[in-house]
């Protein structure tokens, strides 16, 4: 992987990587709720050379609207003034891989992160080989624990799915930029647009032509 800088600001984490050879050279994560953009761009400066980079990688999402606005809206920037490539991945892919890598005797897990309006993001991956074994949906919580089936599940949407026994609970987590670096090119090079999992909240209105 060519030296590259990672952004994740679609949940509630805003998190920032510089990679270089395959090892991560510096890092940055913290909880922000909503100050994404207050803290996003002191975060790339704090990171050596300022975050200065060949490619730029940024989580599309699913998540937070405004949250993954403000990481595309920062990477799309830069690569235009460093004049270099920019891709992206998915929240969803980043907190299953390092899930796998935590646990190396899973074969198969579902991330559920927290979707807003009463719903959660949900999708399965398998381990080996690493890949989706469904689309990404937004359902209630409800019909994600119905559709999960006996699968362990990770991801900041527990918090919202009840009945769930313990030990298929791994944990709470949330995308973390410096796990990018254990995704596949195939899963780093996504369009950086907004991967957002459910329809947007604003519609047009009814008869409105933009001029």
């Amino acid at each position: 992987m060519a030296k590259t800088l990672v952004i994740d600001t679609a949940t509630a984490a805003c998190s920032v990587a510089l990679i270089d050879d395959d090892a991560v050279v510096a890092a940055r994560h913290e909880l922000v709720g909503r100050g994404h953009a207050e803290r996003l761009l002191p975060m790339i400066a704090e990171l050596p050379d300022g975050g200065r980079a060949a490619r730029v990688l940024v989580d599309c999402g699913p998540g937070s609207f405004t949250g993954v606005r403000v990481g595309l809206a920062a990477a799309l920037a830069l690569g235009i003034g460093w004049g270099v490539p920019v891709s992206g991945y998915s929240s969803t892919a980043a907190v299953a891989i390092a899930a796998f890598a935590a646990d190396p005797d899973l074969e198969a897990l579902a991330v559920v992160l927290e979707g807003g309006h009463g719903e959660v993001f949900m999708q399965p991956f398998t381990a080996s080989p690493f890949a989706a074994s469904a689309d990404l949906v937004s359902l209630t919580p409800e019909r994600a624990v119905a559709s999960i089936d006996a699968l362990p599940i990770v991801g900041s949407g527990l918090s919202w799915l009840t009945d769930v026994p313990s030990e298929r609970q791994l944990g709470k987590t949330l995308p973390r930029a410096a796990d990018a670096i254990r995704l596949p090119s195939l899963l780093t090079s996504l369009p950086p647009r907004p991967l957002y999992g459910r329809a947007p909240d604003a519609k047009p209105m009814a008869g409105y032509r933009p001029a």
